[in-house]
């Protein structure tokens, strides 16, 4: 995700402490109500430096209770950096140190960020984990992930030599195979990419995360944050900025919206990101690299995969345009984009406001299960787990975050299934994307009004002639080019 006001996350936020109250502390991370300092952690995380440096100033009880096997083992460590009080307002960044704009007007981390109890030991989510503890269910499970890794190879390797033989020996590569073969081995890799963002971010891994990138719609560098830390957590609250951030190009007016985002979009690829990834450089270097990734080691691994996932797909352009193949190489831009952009927003109902999909459930992993879908795209499962990009047991990935791929969600289902009819839960069947959700989001994102339009109540004519319609599309054109914008 993009930024229009960098500098915002450079700004350490600062209330005014209650008369009485102790003076803020910049370095405190949150925990059960509790104050600690974690800066001595942040390069000694086993998950990777990222999770701990990102989550400074924010509450990170749900993150902590998701996305760790036994959340009592790590509340032993923490309390070796606590800081001996109760949290303060001023310890949370109002906008959880990112910017502004993501977050809905009056949004208030202290305040707004939902509050989960995860130490009772009979709610969904420790039945299930206890169980996949099961030394068959586990090595099973290990298996799995081993499996997906072999498939991704294999799509590694015809993602280049589909590209090769369209244009060394365009024959043997008709257009509409070309086109068909890129859009699903770009959805596939970047599934692979969301699963990477996932794991623990160290070692290689920091450079195979960035195959998210590879369906044009994102950027992994800076997305990770969003994605793992902020939106899974606490699905379809006000923190969920994956929930805010689809409706950017809604400012755009209707039959307009497609090809300026496009060209917003094709911005994004050939300059707009490396200026973020430059943006970003700028940033490590003034607030330091030990603060954000806790050594130079650390941060490399992350700018060479993300500086050269960019270069690559700058390349795939420029090799297509002097092979005199730009056409074959716009037309899989375009669908790969759009069809990746819907798949983004097609397993929650982002298009409905968060009052309309609250529940009254304290309980997190069924709050999990009640506010994701399972989709299916051929109706089997390992292969949907690649053409949903990752997306095909949805529910487990939400339920268990930390999961290393697809295919050890599918091994897992029949457990999350049978621990949730415990529960009362209701196992609805996967939701199609092709019949169900996509026709759907047409429907609310490209043939909806635009926002100003909505907001003023002007007509079709209007809300496409006006100076101030007309002014927006351009603006938001050139800002695909500069590295402003998201989805």
């Amino acid at each position: 995700m993009t930024d229009t006001r960098p500098a915002t996350e450079e700004q350490d936020f600062r209330r005014p402490p209650p008369p009485d109250g102790p003076p803020p502390i910049s370095n405190v991370w949150v925990y059960n109500g509790r104050a600690y300092d974690l800066s001595d952690w942040i390069s000694k995380h086993p998950g990777g430096e990222f999770f701990i440096g990102r989550t400074k100033n924010r509450d990170i009880t749900s993150i902590i209770g998701s996305y760790h096997k036994n959340p009592q083992a790590v509340e032993k460590m923490l309390e070796r950096y606590a800081l001996d009080r109760d949290a303060l307002p001023e310890d949370i960044h109002p906008k959880n140190n990112a910017p502004d704009f993501l977050f809905k007007e009056g949004f208030d981390s202290w305040r707004d960020t939902p509050k989960y109890s995860f130490g009772n030991k009979d709610d969904l989510l420790h039945r299930v984990r206890a169980r996949l503890r099961e030394p068959a269910l586990a090595a099973r499970i290990k298996r799995m992930d081993t499996i997906f890794n072999i498939v991704v190879a294999v799509l590694a390797v015809a993602y280049f030599a589909v590209q090769g033989l369209r244009l060394f020996e365009p024959g043997w590569m008709p257009l509409p195979i070309f086109v068909l073969a890129m859009v699903v081995l770009r959805s596939s890799l970047a599934g692979f990419g969301h699963y990477a963002i996932h794991r623990a971010q160290k070692g290689m891994n920091k450079v195979w995360v960035n195959a998210f990138d590879l369906n044009y719609v994102a950027l992994s560098f800076v997305t990770a944050d969003g994605h793992a830390l902020l939106h899974h957590p606490h699905t379809q609250s006000e923190v969920d900025i994956k929930k805010n951030v689809f409706t950017m190009m809604m400012r755009v007016p209707r039959l307009y919206r497609m090809p300026v985002h496009t060209l917003h979009k094709l911005g994004h690829t050939l300059t707009g990101m490396t200026i973020r990834l430059l943006d970003v450089c700028r940033l490590t270097r003034k607030v330091g690299v030990a603060e954000m990734y806790g050594s130079m080691r650390g941060a490399l691994p992350h700018f060479v995969g993300s500086f050269g996932v960019r270069f690559l797909l700058v390349a795939e352009l420029v090799a297509f345009t002097l092979a005199g193949d730009f056409l074959a190489w716009f037309l899989q831009f375009v669908i790969s984009l759009w069809i990746s952009t819907f798949l983004v927003v097609a397993s929650h109902d982002f298009e409905l406001d968060t009052e309309e999909t609250h529940t009254d459930t304290e309980d997190w992993g069924i709050n999990q299960l009640e506010q994701a879908y399972d989709l299916k795209v051929v109706g089997n499962r390992y292969i949907d787990c690649f053409l949903s990009a990752g997306l095909s047991s949805h529910r487990v990935h939400h339920v268990l975050p930390y999961q290393r791929s697809g295919f050890a969600n599918i091994a897992t289902e029949d457990v999350l299934r049978e621990e949730a009819e415990k529960f009362g839960v209701a196992w609805l069947p996967a939701k199609s994307f092709l019949t169900d959700r996509f026709p759907k989001q047409i429907r609310t994102y490209l043939l909806s009004r635009s926002d100003e339009a909505k907001e003023r109540n002007w007509g079709f004519v209007r809300e496409h002639c006006s100076p101030s319609a007309l002014k927006t599309c351009a603006v938001y054109t050139v800002q695909g080019f500069t590295g402003i914008g998201t989805v």
